[in-house]
C-alpha cells in the first residue's frame, strides 16, 4: 500500500499543531505498516460508503479511502471533520 494527500489534507495539516502533525505522521506510518493496529481505531464512517476514520489523539482524527493499493489522505482535524470527511 502507499498513501496520497488530498489538497484538503495538505491544509488541515498546516493548520495542526506541530504535536498533534507528529503524532499523525506516526499513525500514518503505521497505517502502512499495519492498519489493524489497535490505537489507530479504524472504522467506517456512517453515511458514506467508502470513507473510513483514523484517530490521532482522544480529540483528533484524520479521515482516508481505499483506493486500489492508496490509502488517500483525506482530512484531518478534531472531531467535526467527520461532518464532511
Amino acid at each position: 500500500m502507499k498513501i496520497a494527500l488530498s489538497n484538503s489534507f495538505k491544509k488541515d495539516y498546516k493548520k495542526l499543531p506541530v504535536r498533534i502533525q507528529k503524532l499523525l505522521d506516526g499513525q500514518l506510518l503505521m497505517l502502512l505498516e499495519n492498519s489493524r493496529y489497535p490505537s489507530l481505531r479504524i472504522k467506517k464512517i456512517q453515511g458514506h460508503r467508502s470513507i473510513w476514520e483514523g484517530r490521532i489523539t482522544q480529540s483528533y482524527r484524520f479521515t482516508f479511502e481505499k483506493i486500489n493499493d492508496t490509502y488517500f489522505i483525506r482530512r484531518a482535524g478534531t472531531h467535526p471533520i467527520l461532518n464532511n470527511p
